[in-house]
């Protein structure tokens, strides 16, 4: 029997205050809205931020009719819950990325930043996200590359002993895997995921230049060479917009649920839960947020 895939649990972590909020990463966060902004569609019928953590790119959820902020950790939804709020449109979802409980089709647009690096299995992540978009769905994804300027200039230097030229994934910690952008092309189109557009992101994520030059302009700046994505990779950070090979089809007209376990759907809805008739799991509702982590 193999062993399950490993996964990185945020749960009850301080990621907030600890890596965005006060720790020096306004310049990173303002470039990676720039990308955004040019890659996922600005409105559809409904939105999954995959790794959504506290709802730090809540703002791009606006011009969707439903939004579904899916994460691990119930504790930094129970963040993004406390931020936004509890409208209808938008729904909070703990789940394993390897069994999403979602019926296929449902969504017509998927977004996905600073989680890439934690999926130990590519192939079988991408094959959930091809089963969840409908038809000519779009995929913003963001992943950490391992051929970047500064490791390819330590590699050169001697002064890194794994070679940024090498295709495949590199795990510098434990849950944290760089990869080669050709690397990563090759696994969306396996997928059946075609790459429409590249944007490089975090040009100048160097701390001397970030303590001297103000957020903003750095940003602004990193904005203007985004574009060269189409032709390069060479920034620690890239930005695909891949779209579902298949005739363009609409998302389901309401967010149907599936069973982890058993891969059934719809659920049925009972008290506080999602229920599975087929194999009689029940999914708790957690004030406000749905629970589907297979244990």
């Amino acid at each position: 029997m193999s062993e399950p895939r490993r996964l990185c649990d945020y749960e009850n972590s301080s990621y907030r205050t600890d890596f965005w909020e006060g720790q020096g990463r306004e310049y990173e966060d303002r470039a990676e809205r720039l990308a955004l902004r040019r890659l996922l569609p600005p409105a559809g019928r409904r939105l999954v931020d995959v790794g959504a953590g506290f709802g730090r790119l809540s703002d791009f959820y606006e011009g969707y009719e439903q939004v579904v902020l899916l994460d691990y950790s119930t504790s930094l939804l129970r963040q993004a819950q406390e931020r936004l709020g509890r409208e209808p449109r938008l729904a909070y979802v703990a789940a394993n990325f390897y069994a999403m409980p979602f019926a296929a089709g449902t969504f017509d647009a998927a977004m996905m930043v600073r989680v890439m690096h934690h999926v130990e299995d590519v192939p079988a992540f991408l094959g959930q996200m091809g089963h969840i978009l409908a038809g000519g769905g779009t995929f913003v994804v963001e992943f950490a590359s391992k051929r970047h300027l500064k490791s390819i200039l330590r590699w050169a230097l001697g002064r890194q002993r794994w070679s940024p030229f090498d295709p495949e994934p590199y795990e510098f910690v434990e849950m944290n895997f760089d990869f080669h952008p050709a690397w990563m092309r090759a696994r969306l189109a396996e997928a059946a995921f075609h790459v429409k557009q590249c944007r490089t992101v975090s040009h100048f994520r160097l701390p001397l230049l970030k303590r001297l030059v103000p957020a903003g302009a750095l940003a602004a700046l990193d904005g203007l060479l985004q574009p060269t994505g189409a032709w390069w990779q060479l920034t620690p950070s890239v930005f695909c917009r891949a779209v579902l090979d298949g005739p363009p089809a609409p998302a389901t007209e309401e967010l149907v649920f599936r069973c982890p376990a058993c891969s059934s759907s719809p659920l049925r809805q009972a008290a506080e839960a999602m229920a599975c008739d087929k194999c009689g799991r029940r999914w708790p509702i957690e004030d406000g947020i749905y629970n589907f982590k297979v244990e």
